[in-house]
């Protein structure tokens, strides 16, 4: 498994110490996870400035459980793409409540509708549950698009950030696979948007391929420990994560995949993994683009509009929405300091 090389940036006493209030060691989600969904929520309904984003909730049954999704109009829609949004928090946190100041944002800044997903989360409903409502609420657009207002199955756009963005990619393979299959004529997403997401399962520092989890998973926003948590509330048997359906990095086949953008996050222990991921859909014949962006922690999708790594971010989705031609090169190292950000 290959590495971006890279060298530890510097960092200042201060900003170090910013970031350590940040980091989670001191939480242990695995009996505290109802808490901080508590605390999400309660986050995402503290009044922000900029213009309220309408949205409308629908519900979806699938097999006898009802899936909640939120659709975001933006005041003024600019493209005709369709944002399908799954949300971040290790697959045990965050819902389209606590992800609506995000969804608001995304749709006003690219001017598309946005979809977000309120999938089932652990540990209530382990691997595949999630899964299996990102691929219900995908299936049903990809042959519905009307019922967001898409002309077409092309312009439905997965979009995923962390935990979220492992669903998009691993939602993406799942319809690759459906679509060779016996229901061939299946029609399959175009384009995805993957933001600093999770695509391996190995996060322990002394055994990780991934030098940014050395680096990066102590002192910052997403912890080592913190992923660990996430993964044995969502994947208890330990064995199981290496499924390509929770870890997309190890599938044998990754060939006829979206035309993809990955977004990382400079400062983030998933960044190598992320930008691995791209690397080898690229290897694999995909139109890919990797950006890293320079100071970003894990989860800056969610700061304010005014964010520095949010513009940036939000700059190259706009490029890539418009159909600019993919970048396959692996993203420069960058050595700013970070920028200051809070909790996702």
């Amino acid at each position: 498994m290959d590495e971006s090389p890279r060298a530890r940036p510097p960092i200042n006493r201060l900003a170090r110490a910013v970031m350590r209030l940040f980091a989670a060691p001191r939480i242990n989600m695995r009996e505290d996870y109802e808490r901080v969904r508590r605390l999400q929520r309660h986050v995402a309904q503290l009044p922000l400035p900029g213009p309220r984003v309408p949205f409308r909730e629908v519900t979806v049954d699938s097999a006898g459980h009802p899936i909640h999704c939120r659709v975001f109009e933006p005041l003024e829609r600019r493209r005709d793409d369709v944002l399908l949004f799954f949300h971040g928090g290790g697959w045990v946190t965050g819902d389209i409540a606590s992800y609506t100041p995000a969804c608001a944002t995304m749709a006003e800044l690219t001017g598309c509708t946005v979809v977000s997903v309120d999938y089932r989360l652990a540990p209530e409903h382990p691997f595949p549950a999630g899964l299996e409502d990102c691929l219900h609420i995908t299936r049903l657009l990809l042959t519905e698009p009307h019922r967001v207002r898409a002309d077409s199955a092309d312009r439905i756009v997965l979009v995923g950030d962390s935990a979220g963005g492992n669903l998009a990619a691993v939602v993406s393979q799942q319809l690759r696979d459906e679509a060779g299959g016996a229901h061939g004529t299946n029609p399959t997403v175009g384009r995805q948007i993957l933001l600093y997401p999770v695509t391996h399962w190995d996060h322990d520092p002394a055994t990780s391929p991934f030098e940014s989890v050395r680096t990066h998973g102590r002192d910052y926003r997403l912890t080592t420990l913190e992923v660990e948590d996430y993964f044995c509330l969502y994947v208890p048997d330990r064995d199981d994560r290496r499924d390509p359906r929770v870890a997309p990095l190890l599938a044998d086949d990754l060939s006829d995949q979206p035309r993809t953008l990955v977004i990382s996050a400079e400062l983030d222990l998933l960044c190598d993994e992320g930008e691995a991921y791209g690397r080898a859909l690229g290897q694999a014949g995909n139109d890919v683009r990797i950006e890293r962006v320079p100071g970003a922690l894990h989860g800056f999708i969610t700061l304010p509009r005014f964010s520095k790594s949010l513009r940036h971010a939000y700059a190259v989705i706009d490029e890539f929405l418009d159909g600019t031609p993919a970048e396959t090169a692996d993203p420069t190292p960058r050595t700013d300091d970070p920028e200051p950000q809070g909790a996702a």
